[in-house]
């Protein structure tokens, strides 16, 4: 089911998440799942993306764990085929930026001040080779910026190795908790919100919700392995 998001991204800024209720897709996709790379039904994804808000004028990813950002123009709304990134912006009306998730965390950003909007696609490797930061750095952000931190896999489930824990500066060393038998604990939400800190005064907002934890209502790569996606969208409304 389409879900709004606890978080106040400015006038004219329109956002969405989706979880795993209201579908018609069979397990282990059950049962509103809207990735098509999975290998569910085509048809039953087809059927949940319609219901999305803004449906035709939603901007899809080939999402591969990268730092890259692309911006979405009316050229890109026409090309065919998905582009290899991990977040998006624009400032186009009615255009939907779009990141699809199943524990990493999916990031939605508002800047008042230029008129832009952008969902970002960030698991660890995304947050520690720059995702965020390059995504704010290409849409202009400032510090007015307003962002949420949507459902992700939470700290007490996100079991971890030695080269996760290397990934990062000791900065964020508090974000991990060791295990013993080089195993750690990481908190990707924390880990993101520090960076936000320290790249300025935004205004972020967390969800506190954990996708491997709620069961019933969201996907989880991590707990089922072979399982559906759920979406994270933001647009400019001018209606609003």
């Amino acid at each position: 089911m389409i879900c709004t998001p606890h978080w106040s991204p400015g006038p004219g800024v329109k956002s969405y998440y989706t979880d795993r209720l209201g579908g018609c897709s069979v397990a282990p996709y059950d049962s509103f799942n809207l990735a098509l790379h999975v290998g569910d039904n085509p048809a039953h994804v087809a059927l949940h993306r319609q219901q999305l808000p803004l449906a035709p004028r939603t901007f899809w990813l080939n999402q591969v764990h990268s730092n890259r950002v692309v911006e979405v123009t009316e050229s890109q709304l026409l090309t065919t085929g998905l582009p290899d990134a991990d977040a998006s912006f624009t400032s186009l009306p009615n255009t939907v930026c779009a990141v699809m998730t199943a524990d990493c965390l999916p990031v939605l950003v508002s800047d008042p001040s230029n008129g832009r909007v952008a969902a970002i696609h960030a698991g660890w490797r995304g947050l520690a080779n720059g995702i965020i930061e390059n995504t704010l750095s290409a849409m202009g952000c400032s510090d007015s910026a307003r962002i949420w931190i949507g459902p992700a896999i939470g700290f007490q489930h996100f079991e971890v190795g030695e080269e996760v824990v290397d990934a990062f500066p000791s900065a964020q060393a508090h974000c991990f908790a060791a295990l013993g038998n080089q195993k750690w604990l990481a908190d990707l939400p924390e880990i993101a919100h520090q960076k936000l800190r320290e790249l300025g005064g935004f205004c972020v907002s967390l969800s506190h919700l954990c996708s491997f934890a709620n069961r019933e209502r969201f996907f989880s790569y991590r707990r089922d392995g072979q399982t559906g996606r759920m979406v994270s969208g933001i647009w400019v409304d001018p209606d609003q």
